[in-house]
């Protein structure tokens, strides 16, 4: 039988892996300084100074909610696609997860519309990949190609 994350983390993966608008090409030649500044300063105070997320991140808070998590190649963000990312970033993780039928699941996640622009997003994740090792950046590719149009 599945336990509560297990599942929450398969329909997550499965609803937004279906749904990929957005290849890596959204992520080369971005400001990588300009995306570290801006990390530092609207995500390092949940996920890491060196982006090592919160402690016992895996483990459900009172709320229901996880704890921030890591984005070193540790974590789980290079399972998820760069549209998905850009989307909980820029809208928030509850309205990201409710958009993709989602629901039930307390998502701690700020919306940052409205306070970093789609380019400061983007420069945002392109920095976190990049500290990511070459075969988590290749593995990322590979899970989520660019689309025949790109």
């Amino acid at each position: 039988m599945m336990n509560k994350r297990t599942l929450i983390t398969s329909i997550v993966f499965t609803s937004l892996h279906a749904s990929i608008a957005v290849a890596h090409h959204e992520l080369q030649n971005r400001n990588l300084m300009a995306g570290s500044e801006n990390y530092q300063d609207h995500c390092a105070s949940c996920h890491g100074v060196n982006l090592e997320g919160q402690p016992n991140w895996r483990e459900y808070k009172a709320d229901g909610s996880l704890p921030a998590p890591p984005h070193d190649e540790t974590g789980h963000t290079w399972h998820h696609d760069t549209k998905m990312l850009f989307d909980y970033t820029k809208f928030g993780g509850q309205a990201t997860l409710e958009a993709a039928g989602v629901t039930g699941y307390p998502s701690g996640m700020p919306a940052y519309e409205g306070i970093l622009s789609d380019r400061e997003i983007w420069e945002i994740l392109a920095y976190i990949r990049s500290t990511w090792p070459q075969e988590i950046q290749d593995a990322h590719a590979t899970r989520h190609p660019m689309s025949l149009d790109d």
